[in-house]
Parts: structure tokens; sequence; C-alpha cells
């Protein structure tokens, strides 16, 4: 019998993860090749051979998404899998609309058949948007553990946009090992805060490997989500941040929505300046969607290292790129802490945007006034420090979880920005934490 020939949709994470679970080594399906978007320069590669499987020794291609109909309509498509995550509900059916007119089936993957179980007790942390606080979360659980006497091992959500057949399975415990995996600005601001507490980060391509290598040396298994998706492993407790600066999105937003109904523990963060109307209306959301869930409140606690360096100064504030670009954010941690800090200005640096800055402005308006920190390759990474030189200010307000001026040369001083969870009521999340994996049958030798 013929196989179904499919084309993956995705943005370099999400796809190769489902063509792994659900599609290598699978001779009812022929995988004619990933379309790559959101991520700027990430098309034109080869999934490789030694992760493609025996069914495809020359790889698979990884094209652009605007050559899609083109793929489907010349190569006789069948059936096209939506892959990749933070987009809203119409979007996803504006490109079903697409797919079903140009002939194809379209489909979206299943959360629980693309888990990954594990040996080890997981704790997964979700989100329903990008921007809410996932990072501060896998901190503040990360510590959690520790205190409970618990090794911890992070495995972050992927963003291979390099040379995959060397991302195939990475380990991060030291600065060093950053700087050994070519990391991106992007890759950084997940991996740096962890490494500096001291834990342990795994990513990479192939999350069966990744797990089998983490397991080896964790307690417990932390999944750190990233964007909105569902995770790559099964988890004993779920927690998923839902944001009430954008209240009503954790019911538009794929698959955001589908953490929000999944989750054992749903958390309403930075409630401290949020419009408490919104916080009722998030509470009710939750409520109705996830019924068994508990829902808890808690706070962003924003924090500068060098407040003078801001006071009655001209700021230009940088942000963690994704919150602005795939959040759809207009401000962060950084636009905060500039205002609290008496910025006598907050410099837009749009005028003063070189290159791929430039284009990021073009496509997401929303930016505009602060600078994401935008570093997916060296060249980006040398756009983003010429913006930041060129522009008039006298401080750089740095709202990224990282040191840039570590992989940047600037010109300014930079006052670091940090931000932590703090929970309204305290103790819930250990309490749950402690409960979920005490329910986890000990493993033996012999098991």
């Amino acid at each position: 019998m013929a196989r179904t020939r499919v084309v993956i949709m995705g943005a370099a994470g999400r796809d190769f993860h489902n063509f792994n679970t659900l599609f290598r080594d699978n001779e009812d399906y022929e995988v004619m090749a990933f379309t790559a978007a959101q991520i700027p320069d990430i098309e034109g590669r080869t999934y490789p051979a030694e992760l493609a499987g025996g069914l495809y020794p020359d790889g698979i291609p990884i094209r652009a998404e605007e050559e899609l109909e083109s793929i489907v309509v010349d190569q006789r498509v069948d059936e096209v899998w939506f892959s990749y995550s933070d987009v809203s509900h119409e979007y996803v059916m504006h490109h079903a609309s697409k797919v079903i007119g140009w002939g194809a089936h379209f489909g979206v993957c299943s959360a629980q058949r693309t888990m990954i179980r594990s040996s080890k007790p997981v704790v997964a942390v979700t989100a329903v948007r990008t921007g809410v606080g996932k990072s501060q979360t896998s901190r503040y659980v990360a510590g959690v553990l520790q205190k409970l006497g618990k090794k911890v091992v992070s495995v972050r959500h992927p963003m291979p946009y390099g040379d995959l057949s060397k991302q195939v399975c990475q380990r991060f415990a030291t600065h060093e090992d950053l700087d050994l995996h070519e990391t991106t600005i992007e890759e950084r601001e997940e991996y740096e805060p962890m490494i500096d507490r001291g834990f342990v980060v795994y990513a990479g391509v192939d999350y069966e490997r990744i797990l089998r290598e983490a397991e080896q040396e964790a307690d417990v298994v932390l999944w750190d989500g990233g964007n909105n998706d569902t995770p790559f492993y099964k988890p004993n407790l779920h927690i998923a941040l839902v944001d009430p600066h954008r209240p009503g999105h954790e019911l538009l937003y794929y698959p955001g929505e589908t953490n929000l109904r999944l989750a054992d523990l749903l958390i309403i963060n930075k409630v401290q300046t949020a419009d408490p109307a919104n916080v009722e209306i998030v509470l009710a959301n939750c409520k109705e969607a996830n019924p068994g869930a508990r829902v808890i409140q808690c706070r962003s606690v924003v924090s500068v290292d060098r407040p003078e360096l801001i006071e009655g100064k001209r700021a230009l504030v940088i942000e963690d790129g994704p919150t602005l670009t795939h959040g759809g954010m207009s401000y962060g941690a950084g636009w905060v802490a500039a205002e609290r800090s008496g910025a006598a200005e907050i410099v837009d640096p749009t005028p003063y945007a070189v290159g791929s800055i430039k284009e990021t402005y073009e496509a997401y308006p929303n930016a505009r006034k602060i600078l994401p920190a935008m570093g997916y390759g060296a060249e980006q990474m040398r756009d983003l420090e010429a913006t930041i030189n060129a522009t008039p200010a006298d401080v750089v307000v740095e709202g990224t979880p990282i040191e840039l001026s570590r992989v940047l040369s600037t010109d300014k001083p930079i006052a670091n920005v940090g931000y932590d969870l703090e929970e309204v009521e305290p103790g819930v999340i250990e309490e749950m934490i402690r409960e979920a994996i005490d329910a986890v049958p000990a493993v033996t030798d012999g098991d």
C-alpha cells in the first residue's frame, strides 16, 4: 500500500518531537517536508538522517512555510500536521482552511500521545501564553525540590536553531557549556539562570534520548516548557500559568487552552500589577474550563541590581524577545523597573534599529519603544549590539534573565532586572509537589 504523504508545519521544536514520537520508523507514513515559521533563518536545513531514522536515508528537507501550498499541490500531500505554538485559534483555522482548499487533510497532534513516560517523577511547568512567567516559576519549583532534598534536572523545551546533528542531546552545567554549544541569546535566557543556581539543564532535538540521559542523574525531572506548548513528558504534576494582563487569552490560543484544561495547578501570575477585575475574569475562566484544578495567585516580584544608574537618566529598556514577539506584549519587567527606579525618559530605540532588529519592529509593531533581546544567530546579535550602541540613552535597563554583557559589547552601563515568583498563599506549590512525588511508586533495580 502507498504510504500516506505528510507535511509537518513547525518552528524547530514541537514539529521535530511530533515526528520523533508519531512518524519516525512508521512505515504507514512518508514525511515529505517540515515547514518553518516564527524563528528567522531556520529553513533551508535538513532534518538529518541520524535523527530521521532508516526510512529517510537522505534526511527530510526543512522549507519555509511560504512554500507550503506548492509542496502540498506538487507532491500530492495527503495530510498536514500543525506543530508549533502560541498562536490564536483563528490563526490555526486560517491555515487549516488554506490546506483543506489545497486538497489535503489538516490536523493537530494529541498532547497525550506525544508525551514520553519517565521512570522518575516529572513536574511540568507550562503556560497559556508566552511571557506569563514560566521561567521564574520553573526556578521556584526547582528551589522547592532542592529544599525537599531532591536532585532536580531541568529539561527545557527545544530551541535547536543551529546544526541539528550537533544538538541531538545537549547538557548545560556551566557557562563554558553555553559557549561550547554556541547558544543563542534565547537559549541563554532559559539556561543561564538555572545554571547560576546550580541546576543542570538538558535540551536538544531527541527528547526520548534526552530524558534517558537526564534520568541517570535526577531524582525528579523538571519539564521547563516553552511558549505555551504542552509537555513532551507525562507529568506527575502539571502546572500551568495564566496571565491577568491578557484576560481571555487562556481560551483563545493554541495550545495554551489545552494546558489550561490539563493542568493540576493553575497559577494566576503577576496579580500585583493587574486590574483586579481582570484577575476575576481569568479566575472564572480557570474554574469553568478546569474545575478539578487547584487555582492560586502569585506575584512577579521585580528587582534591580543598581537602581541608582536609572534614576533621572534616559533609559533604553531591553526585554525578553519572545515575550514581545510570540507573546504579543508591549512591555515587561524591564519597563516596570525603569519606571519604578525613576527614569527621566524611556528612549524609543525604533528609529535607531539596525538590520534584523528593524525587521522585527516591522513584524511586531507592539514591540516599539522597547528593544526585544533578539539573538537567534550571530548576525542578529550583531544587529542587536549595534542598535543598543546607536540609541541615545544613558543606561540600559535589561529585563532579560541573563547578563547580555557576557555576549555583547555595549557603550552604556547596564542595570540588570530580576523577577521572582512569590505565592500570595505561601506553601501551596510545595504541598502539591510533595503530594505528586509521594504518589509515585519507588523504582528498584529489578523493575
